[in-house]
């Protein structure tokens, strides 16, 4: 199968997942062939890649002069439904990233999707995409992933799933503490080295709640059936329980080379060098703790809204989205990130009988709703 050249699609080419993505893309000469990238706003940085990988097709939200690189621009709707696309790595971040995936599902394609907020918006209705247009979803999300490689080759269905959770960067104080902690202090991970929005969402462990109901979708269990216990080495991605009380776990580096790279190759496994690996001797004890849920407001917010019907997912998603980016530029206080949540998701009135539009509709109000809460009295300064 060596000589298969797959055709690639990365939107979010700029951001954590994308520039790892095309790191792989490096590390495996003519194994891959970049036919299209979709980028925010870091125009320098997608410059380069253009003339590093000269894509036929981008797509931006910056400025770029037409015709740059000879490449041809077009919505990122139509990019990753191009007939030769095999395979589209969707590292966009937010619900943003709702369009472009619904769009690469109806028109067939595979798609690794790192982008789990798209999944807790409107998760049954993409399955159900992908289903009627003969479309895979293979998650680049580094629990998520670790459930799919526990679960290969068996045939019997699992009895639980036990995620795994570093506790963020203030795992080990509590949440009364917390109301003049910085951005800066936030982003510092012990464990992970992620985009910002997913290491506040970290911090809250608001990320958790939404890989809880990215899995329950993902692998059609029931949301009782999945647990979340500490793990403060991140080494142990998550596990799953079989009926026989038999548990499987999947190790790995810190690192979501390897994830990405299992999506990009999948079935194969390949070796590649510029990868970290672990070693069993020096990766020391691993422990196991039970999560104190009165640390994380913003998990108990986010199982209880993700289990919901209708838009509410939806709005979870985007009012979480909202008050992550005001935190970000010290417009409100670390603590205001579950008020703000939960005040716009009470102000919800929720569509039962969802379509994407109503997703991405609720998700829009939800950002508004939210940004235009936020009281001027929660600046930091």
């Amino acid at each position: 199968m060596d000589d298969i050249v797959k055709k690639i699609v990365v939107l979010g080419s700029t951001g954590s997942i994308g520039r790892q993505t095309l790191d792989i893309v490096r590390a495996f000469p003519g194994r891959f062939e970049v036919v299209g990238l979709g980028n925010g706003f870091n125009t320098p940085l997608f410059k380069r890649q253009i003339d590093e990988f000269k894509p036929v097709f981008i797509s931006t939200m910056g400025e770029i002069e037409a015709g740059y690189g000879g490449a041809k621009q077009a919505p990122f709707e139509d990019i990753v439904a191009l007939p030769e696309v095999d395979l589209v790595v969707a590292g966009t971040v937010g619900c943003a990233g709702m369009l472009p995936t619904l769009a690469a599902l109806n028109a067939g394609k595979t798609v690794a999707l790192a982008n789990k907020e798209v999944i807790v918006m409107a998760g049954p209705l993409l399955l159900a995409a992908a289903e009627a247009h003969g479309a895979t979803i293979l998650t680049v999300d580094s629990e998520p992933s670790a459930i799919w490689q526990c679960l290969e080759g068996e045939v019997s269905k699992p009895s639980r799933l036990i995620i795994t959770a570093s506790g963020g960067a203030f795992r080990d104080r509590t949440w009364g503490s917390l109301r003049d902690v910085t951005p800066e202090e936030a982003l510092k991970h012990p464990t992970w080295d992620m985009g910002d929005k997913i290491t506040i969402d970290s911090a809250t462990l608001m990320n958790k709640a939404f890989e809880v109901i990215e899995s329950r979708w993902l692998f059609d269990i029931p949301f009782d059936r999945i647990d979340v216990t500490i793990h403060r080495q991140s080494i142990v991605h998550s596990m799953v329980e079989f009926a026989d009380g038999s548990l499987k776990a999947q190790l790995g580096p810190t690192n979501m080379g390897q994830v990405i790279q299992y999506a990009m190759f999948y079935p194969e496994r390949q070796a590649n060098s510029d990868l970290p690996r672990l070693n069993a001797v020096s990766m020391g004890s691993l422990t196991f703790e039970a999560m104190d849920r009165t640390l994380y407001p913003c998990f108990e917010l986010g199982l209880e809204y993700g289990q919901k019907s209708g838009t509410y997912p939806a709005v979870l998603a985007g009012a979480d989205e909202a008050a992550v980016s005001l935190f970000l530029q010290r417009e409100i206080r670390f603590t205001d990130i579950p008020d703000l949540v939960s005040d716009t998701l009470a102000a919800h009135r929720p569509v039962v009988n969802t379509t994407i539009g109503d997703t991405v509709d609720a998700s829009r109000w939800a950002t508004e709703n939210t940004l235009a809460r936020h009281s001027k009295s929660t600046i930091l300064s």
